[in-house]
């Protein structure tokens, strides 16, 4: 019984003289994303190719609110036949800018999901390679870490490795 105490004791002894050397670094993956020069690139592609759109919307969405404001207004002064006309007109209008928005939203999460992924790819790819050339054992998220001392934060050699290099 006393041999197997000492030997737990001795690997316990032993695993915590191997951790004493471990390197951990930590990334702050939001950081990153703000401060890269290719999630700018990211969002000049985003307003070039649905910048068009979106003013579209809004100008239908103007319309739309002046349209409910005439109807509102001139309500008394129009004729019960006049008054169904322009609500069924204003209620196929609605429909259709509902329609166009959610098409619209759905065309830039699906994008904004691809560009987010290729750009996070890039990024681990990066942090893996500093990991690698300074001899780093482990790699978190800071999103799951708790509490980190500032040593840890490579957030910063990412971003200036990322800024040297062309997309």
């Amino acid at each position: 019984m006393k041999k197997k105490i000492a030997l737990f004791l001795g690997l316990l002894f032993a695993a915590n003289i191997s951790y004493a050397d471990l390197k951990i670094g930590v990334i702050n993956m939001n950081a990153v994303l703000e401060k890269t020069p290719q999630m700018e690139k990211v969002k000049k592609r985003f307003d070039q190719k649905f910048g068009s759109r979106g003013k579209m919307l809004e100008s239908q969405q103007k319309d739309l609110q002046s349209m409910e404001e005439k109807m509102t207004k001139d309500a008394s002064i129009m004729s019960d036949t006049e008054k169904r006309n322009m609500a069924k007109e204003f209620q196929n209008k609605v429909r259709d800018f509902k329609k166009s928005q959610q098409e619209f939203n759905e065309d830039i999460n699906a994008n904004r999901n691809e560009e987010l992924g290729k750009l996070q790819r890039g990024i681990v790819e990066v942090a893996g390679g500093i990991a690698k050339e300074e001899d780093y054992d482990l790699l978190l998220l800071s999103d799951v870490v708790i509490y980190k001392k500032e040593t840890f934060d490579i957030t910063a050699q990412v971003v200036k490795k990322l800024s040297t290099m062309t997309e």
